[in-house]
């Protein structure tokens, strides 16, 4: 179907993000920012504050040295160091990195509907994957989730911007406007792509990672929004 519900014809390029569209990635992260902040336990900051804090350094550190488990880690020890004023210490570094084992240990988990939904439309379109972070920890991802043999291709890149998807279509010969970038990010997913002449498809993720909201204007036709991932069956 078009965006208004008519139905569309003949095969097209679907992209799709992965953290978080295909399977549960930040609410992991949500669970070891709780522990941590409330681990502090500063005696003049309440949470809203020391999450703004935490953000703000999660913000120069994505830009200074991309995305990933390790990046945020170090995210979590800079805050702990800007807010005591000091050096963290050996005792406090290991106390991190114990919070955050979730991260190490987090098996995939599918969104809801992902798999049956990719085997019948991988049978009727050409299907893309593009995901953005540290290439070995997506690379695992990408090997433990079942799903690369529905993908004619899967990249991974250190940001997603519109020059990114100038590329994606470049490097696979397709027209930006017959194809549609599928993600629950504002940030990376769909503003990027609308400005590169792709399509999109808003599917939002009530764990999206804050760093990746941003305002879509609600009058672009160019994007479909689904309330769940098997509703592009309706669509595609």
């Amino acid at each position: 179907m078009t965006v208004d519900g008519t139905a569309r014809r003949g095969a097209q390029v679907l992209i799709f993000d992965a953290d978080d569209t295909l399977w549960e990635n930040n609410v992991v992260f949500e669970r070891v920012i709780d522990d941590f902040l409330a681990w502090l336990d500063h005696p003049t900051l309440d949470r809203a504050q020391l999450r703004a804090v935490l953000d703000d350094i999660e913000r120069a550190n994505t830009v200074a040295h991309g995305y990933g488990s390790k990046v945020f880690l170090r995210s979590l020890a800079d805050c702990l160091e800007r807010l005591r004023e000091r050096p963290a210490t050996d005792a406090e570094r290991q106390e991190i990195d114990r919070l955050a084992l979730a991260l190490v240990e987090h098996r995939v988990e599918l969104m809801p509907g992902v798999a049956d939904a990719l085997d019948e439309l991988a049978g009727r379109h050409e299907l893309l994957l593009l995901t953005k972070g540290d290439r070995t920890e997506q690379q695992r991802k990408l090997d433990a989730c079942g799903l690369l043999h529905h993908f004619s291709a899967a990249h991974i890149v250190a940001e997603k911007n519109a020059d990114t998807y100038r590329w994606l279509a470049r490097e696979h010969g397709f027209t930006p406007d017959c194809a549609w970038m599928i993600g629950n990010s504002p940030r990376s997913d769909i503003l990027p792509a609308r400005a590169a002449g792709l399509n999109a498809v808003f599917i939002p993720n009530e764990n999206t990672w804050v760093l990746e909201d941003d305002e879509l204007d609600p009058t672009d036709d160019g994007v479909l929004r689904l309330a769940a991932f098997r509703d592009l069956l309706r669509h595609f």
